[in-house]
């Protein structure tokens, strides 16, 4: 099952709140710090994948049509 992206969020601030900790030692932060750039680098592809999702709803001649959220990019 997949994890998702909240649940995501939450564990990487959970990560940088014990990484702060002064109780947490050298090797214990190493370990966490690896777990966040992972966990950080997931949430990046989810939020570009989530990019190409999201559209807009527009009206044109009172019909209401879909168009890409940004198409600049």
């Amino acid at each position: 099952m997949k994890t998702n992206f909240e649940a995501k969020l939450k564990k990487l601030e959970k990560i940088v709140a014990d990484i702060e900790d002064e109780k947490t030692g050298l090797d214990a932060s190493v370990e966490l710090f690896e777990e966040g750039v992972k966990l950080a680098k997931e949430l990046s592809a989810g939020l570009k994948e989530i990019k190409f999702k999201v559209e807009m709803l527009k009206e044109q001649n009172g019909e209401l049509f879909a168009e890409p959220f940004d198409k600049n990019e």
